[in-house]
């Protein structure tokens, strides 16, 4: 008896001596990384060798309430969804329901795109991979910021959309048709994409405090409160809270489901109890470049980022990372930004949720993670990213500074009454521009948010000022002229290049619509 609790004993003590460490200073690096970067909270899971190492928060949930993130505190994942509608996909190829190398059209007749061509040859595949001719963000103003149309007419007004390159021949990322993705599989499972992924991979996955839409941010309880910078101070921000997309980036997730998602990718699809969400074959598809992007050298701060190879496969980015495999993906969302990464060889996975705007914090702990486990030399990130943040905001304050101090050298070219009326875009639908007490004001028909005042900028160019400043996405507002001064077109871009691509003014064409 006395033998056999010694040899338990023993037993408990080896399985305790081989689980791996965390990094020794990463408490002190990741209250380091929130300081210098102003995020109040986020949640950090780490998996090394099939075994949870860190599932845990820090900071808290809300400025100015003392409620710590902890392992179970909800955040948007955003983009990092889409590898969950990649995989609902995946389930779906593997019981012959679809095929990836199927044109969309076979599944969904309805579906159309800009160009007949692309309309027959568009595959299951190409819904993920950004690689259909839509430019970067295109469509997106469909949805975001939330907009009174559905999913069904999201997309049903692709075909109206033109492409901003020939098909397959560039990379530009893209949303919209991660929602046909969606309507694909409702079609072939008879579930939404909500009930499918929840039931056929959060559930066995055993993700069971995450939820599938937008929406649940704004549901209460224990999920962390999207902050963001407005006006050079973080503040708490209303969440994003439209379903339209959420097979785009709609789960909201936590340390301890996001570490049992990070041991799936990393075992090839194999669950906690030895079964499979999914085969080997689809875990090869899923992390296969299909969409190569072009090789750019990173800010010298950022040295170790550096690749020789880089694309896009299933809802995934992969690359190379100190000699490494390396496949991530990042999720943004007002007040929500996200970093998964794993390395297959080496048996490593990192998420790293946070409810503040910033990006390097969340780079400066995953990469900080990785260096431990891959023995590679210290390197200070937090201090890399620094610079780089400084380089870019004294650039975004120049242009704001440029746009508010700009003194016209010219008036309108016409009375301001004469600007004002309805203007209709092909894939948008209408905005409003109306004149009253000697000023103009801008609206868009589908789109609430999208209200403000346009002040003249110069000639006829003016900036929509948007009432709903958490937006930060003020826009130029250019009118073209016919040769009798009627005006021919509306084109719009944003004003600072920080605005987030989503608002894709650069791709309207506004024309008049025509008195009765």
């Amino acid at each position: 008896m006395l033998l056999a609790l010694a040899l338990c004993l023993d037993l408990a003590a080896a399985q305790t001596a081989a689980r791996p460490a965390a990094p020794p200073d990463l408490d002190a690096w990741v209250a380091r990384a929130m300081r210098a970067f102003d995020v109040p909270g986020l949640a950090l899971a780490i998996v090394k060798d099939d075994a949870v190492v860190v599932a845990k928060g820090y900071g808290v949930r809300r400025l100015g309430d003392p409620a710590p993130v902890d392992a179970r505190t909800l955040f948007g994942i955003a983009s990092n969804t889409k590898v969950f509608t990649a995989t609902a996909l995946a389930l779906l190829v593997e019981e012959k329901k679809i095929e990836w190398d199927a044109p969309v059209i076979r599944y969904l007749p309805g579906f159309a795109m800009w160009d007949p061509y692309v309309t027959r040859e568009l595959t299951v595949r190409d819904l993920l991979v950004h690689r259909s001719g839509l430019g970067l963000g295109a469509g997106d103003l469909l949805w975001w910021p939330p907009s009174t149309y559905n999913r069904k007419e999201i997309a049903y007004r692709l075909r109206f959309i033109p492409p901003a390159t020939s098909f397959r021949s560039a990379y530009a990322y893209d949303n919209v048709l991660y929602l046909i993705a969606g309507e694909l599989i409702e079609t072939m499972s008879g579930e939404t994409w909500e009930r499918f992924v929840s039931s056929r991979i959060l559930k066995k996955v055993g993700m069971n405090g995450s939820d599938v839409r937008h929406s649940a941010a704004a549901a209460g309880g224990n999920v962390a409160s999207p902050h963001a910078p407005i006006d050079g101070t973080v503040r708490p921000i209303a969440p994003f809270d439209s379903d339209n997309t959420n097979p785009a980036g709609g789960i909201n997730s936590s340390a301890d489901d996001m570490a049992k998602w990070l041991r799936v990718l990393l075992s090839g699809g194999r669950l906690a109890d030895g079964t499979r969400l999914y085969s080997a074959a689809t875990a090869r598809q899923l992390t296969s470049i299909v969409t190569p992007l072009p090789i750019a050298d990173p800010p010298v701060e950022l040295a170790p980022l550096a690749t020789n190879f880089h694309g896009y496969a299933l809802g995934l980015d992969v690359r190379d990372y100190r000699g490494h495999k390396t496949v991530t993906h990042t999720g943004g969302l007002p007040g929500y930004v996200s970093r998964v990464v794993f390395v297959p060889d080496s048996g490593i996975g990192v998420a790293v949720l946070t409810n503040q705007e910033s990006g390097a914090a969340y780079d400066s702990i995953a990469f900080h993670v990785l260096d431990h486990y891959l023995g590679a030399p210290a390197y200070d990130w937090i201090d890399g990213w620094t610079k780089v943040l400084a380089r870019m905001e004294a650039r975004t304050k120049d242009e704001n500074r440029q746009a508010a101090a700009h003194t016209p050298s010219s008036k309108p070219s016409l009375p301001l009454a004469a600007y004002a009326g309805t203007y209709r875009d092909g894939w948008y639908g209408d905005v409003a521009i109306v004149e009253d007490g000697g000023r103009l004001a801008i609206r868009f028909s589908h789109t609430p948010a999208l209200a403000g005042e346009l002040q003249h900028y110069d000639h006829d160019t003016f900036i929509a000022r948007w009432r709903d400043r958490e937006l930060r996405a003020d826009a130029y507002v250019t009118f073209a002229l016919n040769p009798d001064a009627t005006i021919d077109q509306v084109k719009m871009r944003a004003v600072s290049e920080e605005t987030d691509f989503s608002f894709d003014f650069q791709d309207l064409l506004l024309k008049p619509v025509k008195r009765e």
